[in-house]
């Protein structure tokens, strides 16, 4: 997080503090509580998400909340109403506590279990997904898993090569990613000329006339597009002419890192139990596991299948991720 928006989420609970401790009392027989106290709350509520965003994942976040608002729900059902005179109201905070609480609830258990929404920040994944793709990723397809420690306790499907998927991004997971899984736990995934193979056999790869693109609304980019196929699954890759395989100063000292090898041509990776290997479909200009290495199966997020908005182009909505 930039240190000035760090400064304005504590700006925003310093005020939501102030706001509600000087926002007034309910007038007797009003339904709602002084407009102050209200946006007070929405501040307090704001500002501390973004400042807890700055230490943990949006999902720890979200627990934090959920287990605040949930304990003093649980602890007004159970004891706070009983004590209560006949006919007094709850204070402001058990007031709003008891009304967040299942908002943040539902959307948690939706989040954590469900569907994830998540924005496509770059081109590397062109063709199929561009900047400003807005995707769900389906949450379960990899298995029901713990919130927050991402293990799996109810198995349902396992990766598989080709998927399109979203995970913490390892040297920094509170960062998500999204790349295509290529190698699965103990395959050898080589990329060489240009050429992507697995397990020795290079993957079927036909011309499929040319791509061009505006990158960051600065360069037009043009590359060469073709038909990859992985096992059962087409989709399209881009390469460019003339650009290398893999920038070698480029290459972190990541765990495994002795299961790779590079050259001025390619690498060649073997994956790692419990890992797998991703690639950018955008071949020449993705940040991906031939830089950072594996993805261990805990850093997971879920599968993407589908674009629900872009407001650039409305016409890529209820497209399918392939």
């Amino acid at each position: 997080m930039g240190g000035n928006l760090f400064w304005v989420f504590v700006v925003a609970v310093a005020i939501g503090g102030m706001l509600i401790a000087f926002g007034g009392k309910k007038q007797e027989g009003a339904k709602d509580w002084p407009q102050a106290v209200q946006w007070g709350y929405l501040a307090v509520l704001i500002g501390g998400f973004g400042l807890l965003s700055n230490y943990m994942s949006f999902t720890a976040v979200m627990l934090v909340f959920v287990l605040i608002t949930g304990a003093v729900w649980c602890a007004d059902k159970l004891l706070l109403a009983k004590r209560r005179a006949a006919g007094a109201q709850a204070g402001h905070f058990v007031d709003y506590s008891r009304g967040f609480f299942p908002v943040i609830l539902v959307v948690f258990l939706l989040r954590s279990f469900i569907a994830e929404p998540f924005q496509i920040p770059s081109s590397s994944m062109r063709p199929g997904l561009v900047v400003g793709d807005f995707i769900l990723v389906n949450k379960f397809t990899y298995g029901l898993r713990v919130p927050v420690l991402n293990t799996v306790f109810a198995p349902v499907n396992k990766v598989e090569r080709g998927d399109v998927v979203v995970f913490n991004f390892p040297p920094n997971p509170k960062v998500n990613y999204i790349k295509r899984a290529i190698g699965l736990p103990g395959d050898v995934v080589e990329y060489r000329d240009k050429r992507l193979s697995v397990n020795g056999k290079p993957l079927p790869d036909a011309d499929d006339g040319s791509y061009e693109y505006l990158e960051q609304g600065l360069m037009m980019v043009n590359a060469q597009r073709y038909k990859e196929t992985m096992g059962q699954r087409t989709y399209s890759v881009l390469n460019n002419a003339g650009t290398p395989v893999v920038s070698l100063s480029q290459v972190q000292d990541f765990p495994y890192r002795d299961n790779c090898r590079y050259d001025d041509n390619g690498f060649v990776c073997k994956v790692p139990a419990g890992h797998y290997f991703m690639l950018g479909d955008n071949r020449d200009n993705s940040l991906d596991g031939r830089y950072w290495g594996f993805v261990d199966d805990k850093l997971m997020v879920g599968k993407a299948f589908m674009i629900w908005m872009n407001f650039g182009d409305l016409s890529r909505i209820g497209k399918s991720i392939h």
